[in-house]
């Protein structure tokens, strides 16, 4: 899993860094495959803003969040990631083709 951090208004401070990395990186444990998230961190005026973008193979998820400070903010994305993910792989599982029963062909 590759997380990539932006900031738009924001410095990217080792200590944002880090956080994102453990809050985000929970995700990853859904996977078994690769994914690439990538989150923009964004100040505006006094409300702070974290949008993410997931990228599996053949589907896109997104989110964002807000928060009065950046790290409540990155709380609440990492909790909605979660859901989304949890929600796609029911999706995907529920859509699986079901094998078709083994017999002796009708005889």
């Amino acid at each position: 899993m590759e997380i990539q951090t932006y900031g738009n208004n924001v410095e990217i401070t080792p200590a944002l860094q880090n956080y994102v990395q453990e809050k985000v990186g929970k995700v990853g444990k859904h996977f078994d495959q690769h994914c690439q998230i990538r989150v923009t961190l964004k100040l505006d005026k006094t409300q702070h803003h974290v949008d993410a973008d997931v990228t599996l193979a053949g589907k896109a998820l997104h989110a964002k969040a807000d928060g009065q400070t950046m790290y409540a903010a990155i709380d609440i994305l990492a909790d909605k990631l979660d859901q989304l993910v949890i929600k796609h792989k029911e999706k995907k599982h529920l859509h699986a083709p079901v094998p078709a029963p083994l017999g002796d062909n009708g005889a």
